[in-house]
């Protein structure tokens, strides 16, 4: 039986400390919300990549279609799309999504140690729920927090939760104290939107201009049916429903 432990925020990440261990990473607004729906939506591949910077060094190389999005704390980068469904759904489809956030493709690319790594989000949680249990029932497994900028949020340890509860009805995982805790915090929330629209992220987005309905979406719990597996030799993530990442 494996262990489910959760790290907090991205900078709690000990990279080597991830080897040999599947790590799921989340951060619900938006960026693994987004890469979930890039990917339900016909994107070739998602590069998550670890600054603006590399995002343009990785699409001078590219030769293949793409389409850059990003944000840099919050911030509309120029010459990029802004990393939303909304945005991203129309011109996605066949094309590589090069994508730079603040804390989530941070996440991302610290976790790569890892022997298998994904992204989730509510919208895929249910799904990932039964590939960890067909695929990595006995093996340790790491939910990480994105958090923002160095600080804990509520939406991404309730997407934590969210994958705790789905992952219990598929099978049995011993819980660290900090999975139960995220799990007890998922069932006593009510509906995700609401817990979206009022946390403290949800709230600075809104007053900054963001369309509450970017974050109806991200709440739809189960939407998609997309396993988001990160290949570390070539740094993409792509649906993966009967794959693991190389060791």
């Amino acid at each position: 039986m494996g262990e489910v432990q959760v790290i907090f925020k991205k900078e709690d990440i000990q990279p080597e400390g991830l080897k040999g261990k599947v790590v799921v990473v989340f951060d619900v607004l938006f960026a693994t919300s987004t890469i979930t729906a890039a990917i339900a939506d016909g994107a070739a591949s998602v590069i998550p990549v670890f600054s603006v910077d590399e995002a343009r060094k990785k699409s001078e190389q590219f030769k293949d279609p793409f389409v850059m999005a990003g944000e840099d704390k919050g911030r509309r980068i120029d010459g990029f799309e802004p990393p939303l469904r909304t945005y991203l759904k129309s011109i996605i489809q066949n094309k590589h999504l090069i994508l730079t956030t603040t804390n989530g493709t941070v996440a991302l690319h610290q976790s790569r140690l890892a022997s298998s790594l994904y992204a989730s989000s509510l919208l895929n949680n249910p799904a990932m729920a039964v590939h960890m249990a067909e695929h990595h029932k006995e093996e340790d497994v790491v939910l990480v927090c994105a958090g923002s900028s160095g600080k804990f949020t509520v939406e991404d340890f309730y997407g934590v939760g969210s994958l705790v509860y789905h992952m219990q009805k598929k099978g049995k995982w011993g819980l660290s104290d900090a999975a139960v805790t995220a799990l007890g915090f998922y069932r006593g929330s009510g509906a995700p939107r609401e817990l979206l629209m009022n946390c403290r992220i949800g709230r600075l987005l809104v007053n900054a201009g963001l369309d509450p309905k970017e974050i109806d979406f991200v709440a739809e719990e189960g939407l998609f049916e997309s396993i988001l597996t990160y290949d570390r030799e070539s740094g993409q993530i792509k649906e993966g429903k009967n794959a693991t990442s190389s060791a």
